[in-house]
């Protein structure tokens, strides 16, 4: 873990026991990399497929899970109790928690933010040892706004309030369904998630690169062609992303962002070929967005 993980543990240590507490301690790991200093470039090529800096390596997951179960276990081991991790495995408010227990301040996009930047993944351990509290850190945003600007679908609706239905990241991610017509432009090439707000905040000058391992990129996602990726098939898919955060959205949203960014990129024979291979596809979600592409680059 990097320091502010245990800086967050070390800071509330355990007191005497009382019956029914419930504590809960919030923890960070950085994902940064030094990919993150082309990831403007590659968002300006429109034949590169945009991929979230935090799902390039190995399913965030289960690496801090993994983790996470070794401190509470050392824990339990030295001071007795019990508890649980949590890595976005359950509806735990964990900006907020790590707001209050004073790792960072909420940012504008509504992330969590320090002096380090925004580079970090989140992860919780409740215990019923009774810990300290932390203090919560002052606002350090003062008057940018540089995320809420930056936003391709304007999600940030004002400052700290984020519109999600309108969020690149839960439209490739989480939606299910056809991506909204209105929003299919400004995706451009981002197929797995939108890093834009942190990509500009001032404060991610100073975010430190990630010592894990199991977060450097793989199957040159970091600067992969959109052609390349749309010609994998399903098995190929499962292959090259299994322990990849990626892999949970399966082949066929996959393929459907894929299209949507192929639709925004330069008209080619190699993409317009790529697209009419998709035609003829078993999803209806897939054939929708790959005619769609395909319209854009009729004309």
């Amino acid at each position: 873990m990097n320091y502010m993980a245990k800086h967050a543990a070390l800071r509330s240590k355990p007191a005497e026991l009382h019956p029914g507490t419930v504590s809960v301690i919030t923890l960070a790991m950085s994902y940064c990399s030094p990919h993150f200093s082309g990831a403007l470039e590659i968002l300006e090529n429109r034949g590169k497929a945009y991929v979230s800096r935090y799902a390039l390596g190995r399913d965030y997951h289960k690496v801090m899970r993994r983790k996470l179960q070794s401190l509470l276990d050392r824990m339990e081991a030295e001071y007795g109790g019990n508890g649980r991790v949590f890595v976005d495995s359950a509806p735990v408010l964990e900006v907020e928690a790590a707001r209050k227990s004073g790792m960072g301040w909420r940012g504008k996009h509504t992330l969590l933010l320090t002096k380090q930047g925004s580079y970090f993944f989140l992860g919780e351990i409740f215990t019923n040892l009774p810990l300290r509290a932390g203090d919560p850190v002052p606002d350090h945003c003062g008057s940018c706004t540089k995320c809420i600007d930056i936003c391709p679908t304007q999600a940030i609706v004002e400052p700290y309030v984020l519109d999600a239905r309108r969020c690149i990241s839960y439209l490739t991610i989480e939606h299910p369904g056809p991506i909204p017509l209105e929003y299919r432009e400004a995706m451009g090439n981002r197929i797995y998630g939108c890093d834009d707000c942190q990509l500009v905040c001032p404060w991610n000058r100073f975010s430190k690169i990630a010592l894990e391992p199991d977060f450097a990129a793989r199957n040159g996602l970091e600067k992969a062609e959109l052609v390349t990726l749309f010609s994998w098939s399903k098995e190929e898919f499962d292959s090259r992303l299994a322990g990849s955060a990626i892999r949970r959205i399966g082949h066929e949203r996959w393929l459907r962002n894929i299209a949507v960014a192929l639709g925004n990129s330069e008209s080619s024979e190699a993409v317009v070929s790529a697209l009419k291979k998709g035609l003829d596809h078993e999803s209806g979600l897939v054939r929708e967005h790959v005619a769609w592409a395909l319209d854009r680059h009729s004309g």
